[in-house]
Protein backbone atom coordinates (compact mmCIF):
# COMPACT_ATOMS: atom_id res chain seq x y z
CA UNK A 1 0.00 0.00 0.00
CA UNK A 2 1.41 3.21 -0.64
CA UNK A 3 0.03 5.35 2.20
CA UNK A 4 -3.57 6.55 0.32
CA UNK A 5 -6.34 4.94 2.23
CA UNK A 6 -8.42 2.57 0.97
CA UNK A 7 -11.59 3.24 -0.43
CA UNK A 8 -14.56 1.19 0.46
CA UNK A 9 -14.78 -0.59 -1.94
CA UNK A 10 -10.75 -2.06 -2.23
CA UNK A 11 -11.22 -2.22 1.58
CA UNK A 12 -13.83 -4.50 0.75
CA UNK A 13 -12.06 -6.58 -1.79
CA UNK A 14 -9.10 -6.64 0.97
CA UNK A 15 -11.10 -8.18 3.47
CA UNK A 16 -12.31 -10.74 0.48
CA UNK A 17 -8.78 -12.29 0.62
CA UNK A 18 -9.74 -14.09 3.41
CA UNK A 19 -12.49 -16.48 4.19
CA UNK A 20 -15.34 -15.33 6.13
CA UNK A 21 -14.87 -16.79 9.20
CA UNK A 22 -11.36 -15.48 9.54
CA UNK A 23 -12.62 -12.18 9.23
CA UNK A 24 -15.48 -12.47 11.83
CA UNK A 25 -12.30 -14.11 13.94
CA UNK A 26 -10.41 -10.93 13.10
CA UNK A 27 -12.85 -8.27 14.02
CA UNK A 28 -13.64 -9.97 17.39
CA UNK A 29 -10.04 -10.43 18.43
CA UNK A 30 -9.34 -6.65 17.39
CA UNK A 31 -12.05 -5.70 19.87
CA UNK A 32 -10.56 -7.67 22.63
CA UNK A 33 -7.77 -6.19 21.93
CA UNK A 34 -8.56 -2.63 21.35
CA UNK A 35 -10.74 -2.74 24.50
CA UNK A 36 -7.53 -4.19 26.76
CA UNK A 37 -6.23 -1.13 25.29
CA UNK A 38 -8.88 1.43 26.29
CA UNK A 39 -8.36 -0.47 29.96
CA UNK A 40 -4.85 0.46 29.81
CA UNK A 41 -4.35 3.78 28.45
CA UNK A 42 -2.93 2.97 25.74
CA UNK A 43 -3.08 3.27 21.81
CA UNK A 44 -4.00 0.01 19.97
CA UNK A 45 -3.40 1.81 16.06
CA UNK A 46 -0.66 2.31 15.58
CA UNK A 47 0.68 0.00 18.72
CA UNK A 48 3.87 -0.03 20.27
CA UNK A 49 5.93 -3.26 20.82
CA UNK A 50 5.55 -2.75 24.49
CA UNK A 51 1.98 -2.52 24.14
CA UNK A 52 1.38 -6.02 22.05
CA UNK A 53 3.99 -7.84 24.60
CA UNK A 54 1.68 -6.34 27.52
CA UNK A 55 -1.34 -7.83 25.98
CA UNK A 56 0.34 -11.06 25.40
CA UNK A 57 1.76 -11.64 28.66
CA UNK A 58 -1.73 -10.46 30.46
CA UNK A 59 -3.28 -13.00 27.99
CA UNK A 60 -0.61 -15.53 28.77
CA UNK A 61 -0.72 -15.51 32.63
CA UNK A 62 -4.69 -15.31 31.99
CA UNK A 63 -4.52 -18.96 31.00
CA UNK A 64 -4.90 -18.31 26.85
CA UNK A 65 -4.53 -21.09 25.25
CA UNK A 66 -1.12 -20.27 22.41
CA UNK A 67 -3.43 -20.55 19.63
CA UNK A 68 -5.52 -18.14 20.80
CA UNK A 69 -2.59 -15.64 21.19
CA UNK A 70 -1.27 -16.49 17.90
CA UNK A 71 -4.60 -16.08 16.02
CA UNK A 72 -4.74 -12.59 18.08
CA UNK A 73 -1.55 -11.46 16.39
CA UNK A 74 -2.83 -12.30 13.14
CA UNK A 75 -5.29 -9.53 13.82
CA UNK A 76 -2.97 -6.78 15.16
CA UNK A 77 -0.83 -7.74 12.38
CA UNK A 78 -3.67 -7.46 9.50
CA UNK A 79 -5.70 -3.82 11.27
CA UNK A 80 -1.69 -2.82 10.98
CA UNK A 81 -1.46 -3.62 7.19
CA UNK A 82 -4.55 -2.52 6.63
CA UNK A 83 -4.37 0.69 7.48
CA UNK A 84 -0.48 0.79 6.00
CA UNK A 85 1.14 1.19 9.73
CA UNK A 86 4.12 -1.02 10.99
CA UNK A 87 3.83 -4.32 11.20
CA UNK A 88 4.06 -4.39 15.58
CA UNK A 89 4.34 -8.20 15.74
CA UNK A 90 7.65 -8.42 13.73
CA UNK A 91 9.24 -6.18 16.32
CA UNK A 92 12.26 -7.60 18.09
CA UNK A 93 10.70 -7.00 21.27
CA UNK A 94 7.59 -9.11 20.23
CA UNK A 95 9.29 -12.05 18.61
CA UNK A 96 11.49 -12.48 21.72
CA UNK A 97 8.27 -12.22 23.94
CA UNK A 98 6.45 -14.32 21.85
CA UNK A 99 8.79 -17.25 21.09
CA UNK A 100 9.36 -17.47 25.13
CA UNK A 101 5.53 -17.76 25.51
CA UNK A 102 4.91 -20.45 23.03
CA UNK A 103 8.44 -22.16 24.65
CA UNK A 104 6.73 -21.71 28.21
CA UNK A 105 2.79 -22.39 27.48
CA UNK A 106 2.67 -24.34 24.37
CA UNK A 107 0.31 -27.90 24.44
CA UNK A 108 -0.87 -29.83 21.80
CA UNK A 109 -3.77 -28.41 19.79
CA UNK A 110 -7.38 -29.51 20.92
CA UNK A 111 -8.27 -32.24 18.29
CA UNK A 112 -11.79 -33.22 18.29
CA UNK A 113 -13.33 -36.39 19.45
CA UNK A 114 -13.83 -38.64 16.05
CA UNK A 115 -17.50 -39.31 15.69
CA UNK A 116 -17.13 -42.45 13.89
CA UNK A 117 -19.27 -46.14 14.03
CA UNK A 118 -20.50 -47.45 16.63
CA UNK A 119 -21.03 -44.25 18.09
CA UNK A 120 -21.95 -42.72 14.69
CA UNK A 121 -24.63 -45.27 14.30
CA UNK A 122 -26.26 -45.05 17.71
CA UNK A 123 -26.64 -40.93 16.67
CA UNK A 124 -28.33 -41.57 13.09
CA UNK A 125 -31.18 -44.10 15.36
CA UNK A 126 -31.54 -41.65 17.27
CA UNK A 127 -32.34 -38.61 15.13
CA UNK A 128 -36.04 -38.48 15.18
CA UNK A 129 -38.34 -39.69 12.39
CA UNK A 130 -41.89 -38.91 13.11
CA UNK A 131 -43.05 -35.19 14.25
CA UNK A 132 -46.24 -35.68 16.75
CA UNK A 133 -48.79 -33.03 16.99
CA UNK A 134 -50.21 -31.91 20.60
CA UNK A 135 -52.74 -30.17 18.19
CA UNK A 136 -56.10 -31.78 17.95
CA UNK A 137 -56.91 -32.77 14.53
CA UNK A 138 -53.35 -32.59 13.02
CA UNK A 139 -51.69 -35.94 11.58
CA UNK A 140 -48.07 -36.74 12.66
CA UNK A 141 -45.37 -35.51 9.80
CA UNK A 142 -42.11 -37.09 9.16
CA UNK A 143 -39.61 -34.83 11.04
CA UNK A 144 -38.06 -32.63 8.91
CA UNK A 145 -35.23 -31.53 11.58
CA UNK A 146 -34.81 -35.35 11.82
CA UNK A 147 -34.25 -35.82 8.42
CA UNK A 148 -32.04 -33.46 7.99
CA UNK A 149 -29.63 -33.88 10.43
CA UNK A 150 -29.36 -37.77 9.36
CA UNK A 151 -28.42 -36.27 6.25
CA UNK A 152 -26.41 -33.58 7.46
CA UNK A 153 -24.49 -35.84 9.39
CA UNK A 154 -23.84 -38.83 7.03
CA UNK A 155 -23.06 -36.33 4.42
CA UNK A 156 -20.61 -34.37 6.69
CA UNK A 157 -19.03 -37.75 7.92
CA UNK A 158 -18.65 -39.70 4.11
CA UNK A 159 -17.46 -36.78 2.46
CA UNK A 160 -15.54 -35.34 5.33
CA UNK A 161 -16.66 -32.16 4.82
CA UNK A 162 -15.95 -28.77 6.92
CA UNK A 163 -18.82 -27.47 8.66
CA UNK A 164 -18.51 -24.17 5.91
CA UNK A 165 -18.79 -26.65 3.49
CA UNK A 166 -21.51 -28.20 4.66
CA UNK A 167 -23.20 -24.92 5.19
CA UNK A 168 -22.28 -23.68 1.64
CA UNK A 169 -23.69 -26.67 -0.21
CA UNK A 170 -26.24 -26.15 -2.56
CA UNK A 171 -28.50 -28.00 -4.94
CA UNK A 172 -26.50 -27.78 -8.13
CA UNK A 173 -23.37 -29.03 -6.74
CA UNK A 174 -25.11 -31.91 -5.83
CA UNK A 175 -25.08 -34.30 -9.41
CA UNK A 176 -26.39 -38.24 -9.42
CA UNK A 177 -23.71 -40.49 -10.65
CA UNK A 178 -24.39 -44.58 -11.33
CA UNK A 179 -22.68 -45.20 -7.82
CA UNK A 180 -24.38 -42.58 -5.88
CA UNK A 181 -23.61 -38.87 -6.37
CA UNK A 182 -20.62 -36.16 -6.76
CA UNK A 183 -20.08 -33.12 -4.76
CA UNK A 184 -18.86 -30.30 -6.84
CA UNK A 185 -17.01 -28.06 -4.37
CA UNK A 186 -16.43 -24.60 -5.99
CA UNK A 187 -14.56 -23.34 -3.16
CA UNK A 188 -12.83 -24.41 -0.05
CA UNK A 189 -10.58 -24.13 3.13
CA UNK A 190 -7.30 -25.31 0.37
CA UNK A 191 -9.21 -24.01 -2.34
CA UNK A 192 -10.32 -20.40 -1.18
CA UNK A 193 -9.83 -18.65 -4.70
CA UNK A 194 -11.57 -21.09 -6.79
CA UNK A 195 -8.77 -21.92 -9.41
CA UNK A 196 -9.78 -25.59 -9.64
CA UNK A 197 -13.12 -27.67 -8.91
CA UNK A 198 -12.95 -30.31 -5.91
CA UNK A 199 -14.79 -33.07 -6.45
CA UNK A 200 -16.08 -35.05 -3.63
CA UNK A 201 -17.97 -38.65 -4.01
CA UNK A 202 -20.94 -39.90 -2.14
CA UNK A 203 -21.17 -43.56 -2.75
CA UNK A 204 -24.26 -45.83 -1.97
CA UNK A 205 -24.38 -47.79 1.08
CA UNK A 206 -25.26 -50.97 1.18
CA UNK A 207 -28.02 -50.44 4.31
CA UNK A 208 -30.31 -48.11 3.84
CA UNK A 209 -30.31 -46.50 6.95
CA UNK A 210 -26.91 -45.78 6.46
CA UNK A 211 -26.90 -44.34 3.17
CA UNK A 212 -25.29 -41.32 2.83
CA UNK A 213 -27.59 -40.93 -0.53
CA UNK A 214 -30.87 -41.86 0.67
CA UNK A 215 -30.50 -39.76 3.85
CA UNK A 216 -29.64 -36.71 1.35
CA UNK A 217 -32.30 -37.53 -1.48
CA UNK A 218 -34.71 -37.96 1.27
CA UNK A 219 -34.26 -34.64 3.28
CA UNK A 220 -34.18 -32.73 -0.52
CA UNK A 221 -37.18 -34.29 -1.25
CA UNK A 222 -39.18 -33.48 2.17
CA UNK A 223 -38.31 -30.38 2.54
CA UNK A 224 -39.09 -29.84 -0.90
CA UNK A 225 -35.55 -28.08 -1.87
CA UNK A 226 -35.79 -27.39 -5.98
CA UNK A 227 -32.44 -24.58 -5.74
CA UNK A 228 -30.46 -23.07 -3.27
CA UNK A 229 -28.96 -24.19 -0.02
CA UNK A 230 -29.29 -27.63 0.75
CA UNK A 231 -28.54 -27.88 4.33
CA UNK A 232 -31.70 -25.16 6.07
CA UNK A 233 -32.82 -24.06 9.37
CA UNK A 234 -35.70 -26.24 10.49
CA UNK A 235 -39.02 -23.96 12.04
CA UNK A 236 -41.43 -25.11 14.91
CA UNK A 237 -44.03 -25.63 12.11
CA UNK A 238 -41.81 -28.36 10.70
CA UNK A 239 -41.32 -26.28 7.54
CA UNK A 240 -37.59 -25.38 6.04
CA UNK A 241 -36.47 -22.00 6.24
CA UNK A 242 -34.98 -20.57 2.64
CA UNK A 243 -31.55 -20.02 4.30
CA UNK A 244 -28.87 -21.84 4.59
CA UNK A 245 -27.43 -23.03 7.98
CA UNK A 246 -24.51 -20.84 9.31
CA UNK A 247 -21.34 -22.85 10.07
CA UNK A 248 -21.83 -22.27 14.17
CA UNK A 249 -25.38 -24.02 13.51
CA UNK A 250 -23.55 -26.49 12.35
CA UNK A 251 -21.58 -27.45 14.85
CA UNK A 252 -24.46 -27.16 17.03
CA UNK A 253 -26.73 -29.62 15.20
CA UNK A 254 -23.87 -31.97 15.73
CA UNK A 255 -23.42 -31.42 19.27
CA UNK A 256 -27.30 -31.56 19.65
CA UNK A 257 -27.59 -34.90 17.61
CA UNK A 258 -24.94 -36.61 20.31
CA UNK A 259 -26.50 -35.63 23.02
CA UNK A 260 -29.94 -37.09 21.64
CA UNK A 261 -27.86 -40.53 22.10
CA UNK A 262 -26.94 -40.21 25.29
CA UNK A 263 -23.65 -39.06 24.65
CA UNK A 264 -21.35 -36.22 26.29
CA UNK A 265 -21.60 -33.96 23.60
CA UNK A 266 -18.90 -31.88 25.04
CA UNK A 267 -15.91 -33.64 23.21
CA UNK A 268 -18.03 -33.34 19.73
CA UNK A 269 -18.30 -31.23 17.00
CA UNK A 270 -19.14 -30.54 13.48
CA UNK A 271 -15.41 -31.30 12.91
CA UNK A 272 -15.88 -34.49 14.39
CA UNK A 273 -16.95 -35.68 11.39
CA UNK A 274 -14.40 -35.15 9.31
CA UNK A 275 -11.90 -36.78 11.70
CA UNK A 276 -14.03 -39.71 12.23
CA UNK A 277 -14.06 -40.42 8.54
CA UNK A 278 -10.26 -39.95 8.97
CA UNK A 279 -9.76 -42.03 11.77
CA UNK A 280 -12.52 -44.86 10.66
CA UNK A 281 -11.15 -44.98 6.87
CA UNK A 282 -7.72 -45.78 8.43
CA UNK A 283 -8.83 -48.39 10.76
CA UNK A 284 -10.80 -50.14 7.79
CA UNK A 285 -6.98 -50.02 5.78
CA UNK A 286 -7.22 -47.18 3.54
CA UNK A 287 -4.21 -45.61 2.54
CA UNK A 288 -3.53 -42.28 3.25
CA UNK A 289 -3.53 -41.36 -0.20
CA UNK A 290 -6.88 -42.72 -0.86
CA UNK A 291 -8.35 -41.22 2.38
CA UNK A 292 -6.57 -37.47 0.83
CA UNK A 293 -8.60 -38.10 -2.07
CA UNK A 294 -11.86 -37.40 -0.34
CA UNK A 295 -10.17 -35.19 2.34
CA UNK A 296 -8.77 -32.87 -0.23
CA UNK A 297 -5.58 -32.94 2.49
CA UNK A 298 -2.42 -31.37 0.58
CA UNK A 299 -0.17 -32.69 2.97
CA UNK A 300 0.15 -36.62 3.79
CA UNK A 301 1.38 -36.00 6.97
CA UNK A 302 -1.67 -33.65 8.13
CA UNK A 303 -3.81 -36.82 8.45
CA UNK A 304 -1.52 -38.54 11.12
CA UNK A 305 -3.02 -35.78 13.57
CA UNK A 306 -6.64 -37.76 13.49
CA UNK A 307 -5.24 -41.02 13.65
CA UNK A 308 -1.91 -40.60 16.12
CA UNK A 309 -3.74 -41.81 19.07
CA UNK A 310 -5.52 -45.04 17.50
CA UNK A 311 -2.09 -45.83 16.17
CA UNK A 312 -0.60 -45.61 19.78
CA UNK A 313 -2.24 -48.68 20.72
CA UNK A 314 -1.39 -50.57 17.86
CA UNK A 315 1.54 -53.13 18.28
CA UNK A 316 2.25 -51.93 21.46
CA UNK A 317 4.09 -54.02 24.32
CA UNK A 318 2.64 -52.17 26.86
CA UNK A 319 -0.55 -53.62 25.84
CA UNK A 320 0.09 -57.49 27.02
CA UNK A 321 1.89 -57.09 30.11
CA UNK A 322 -1.26 -59.06 31.60
CA UNK A 323 -1.19 -56.60 35.16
Amino acid sequence: MDGVPLTSSETEYVEAARAANTMRGYRSDWREFTTWCTEHDLEPMPAAPATVTGYLSDLARAGAKVGTMSRRLSAIKFAHQLRNHPDPTRNARVVAVWEGIRRTHGAPPDQATPLMPPELFDVLDACPVTKAWRTPGRQDEPDLAGARDRALILVGFVAALRRSELAALTLDQVAAHPNGLVLTLARSKTNPTGEHVELVVLPRAANPARCPVVALNHWIQLAGITDGPVFRAVGKNNQPATRALHPESVNTLVQKAVARAGIDPGPYSAHSLRAGFVTYAHLRGASDRAIAHQTRHRSLATLGTYVRVHQAWTDNAATILGL
